[in-house]
């Protein structure tokens, strides 16, 4: 039987659940590593800070990332295990409005893990995946883990990089090469979402469906308009919103009811 089966509608933690089984089939196929087990767990304990849905702040962001995306002349969307395990179909329609190149980019890298994430995602719809061919391989020399392996039609090449699920050495280096990074990273305290250009604070299941409704729907915008967009996103100001939600459900939370 599918585990997904086994998930009842009417379970209060459905969705979850759901997105959870994603994440261990993915492990199962050898998309995703036992290190994207817990990293999903960690991003999973922010969603619940957050209520579990997109909140204002991160619509600004998908908007101002929208713009961005548009703007680009070589727009790259970096994709890791996880990611692949989680939005694969997605990636490939999100490339597809902006015209963006797809690029395998992973910490725990070998050519059997790169080989079965580009067939998974050319399964979903993904017409070509960049990352996987040794000859044009290239390298971000200031990184020290395999991240630093590049291809050079694609991110070495991007003027905006769009990295889900994202680690931080990677953002301050591409930020240093003078790329405009997008990210969507649960955690507002995290480098990454710090160092980021735009940060999607949201669940990544949850952020790509609204970028591509939002690419959409900004596709015919004029760039000077687009650029007003991008130009009036304050990153550290979002950031604080999310954080400031995030605590105000702690205190909510966590306060006992007054005495009757």
């Amino acid at each position: 039987m599918d585990s997904m089966s086994l998930i009842s509608p009417h379970h209060p933690r459905a969705e979850s659940l759901r997105i959870r089984e994603k994440i261990a089939a993915g492990f199962r196929r050898g998309i995703v590593v036992p290190e994207g087990l817990a990293a999903h767990g960690r991003g999973e304990a922010f969603d619940y800070l957050l209520g579990e849905k997109t909140t204002g702040p991160a619509k600004s962001a998908i908007r101002a990332a929208a713009a961005l995306l548009l703007l680009a002349r070589h727009p790259v969307i970096s994709v890791n295990g996880n990611t692949a395990a989680l939005v694969p179909g997605e990636v490939a329609e999100l490339a597809e409005v902006t015209g963006s190149k797809v690029e395998i980019n992973l910490f725990h890298r070998s050519a059997a893990r790169v080989r079965k994430i580009a067939r998974w995602l050319k399964a979903h719809g993904a017409s070509d995946v960049l990352g996987t061919d040794r000859e044009f391989y290239g390298r971000i020399p200031e990184i020290q883990s395999r991240r630093r392996i590049v291809d050079r039609r694609g991110i070495a090449a991007a003027d905006v990089v769009l990295v889900p699920l994202e680690d931080g050495d990677r953002t301050e280096a591409l930020r240093r090469l003078g790329k405009r990074v997008i990210a969507i990273d649960l955690n507002p305290l995290s480098r990454t979402a710090k160092k980021a250009d735009i940060t999607i604070v949201d669940n990544l299941v949850r952020a790509m469906p609204l970028l591509i409704k939002e690419c959409r729907r900004l596709k015919n915008t004029a760039p000077h308009l687009l650029k007003k967009i991008v130009d009036e996103f304050d990153n550290e100001r979002a950031l604080h919103e999310s954080l400031e939600i995030m605590l105000g459900r702690l205190t909510r939370e966590g306060n006992p009811p007054a005495p009757t």
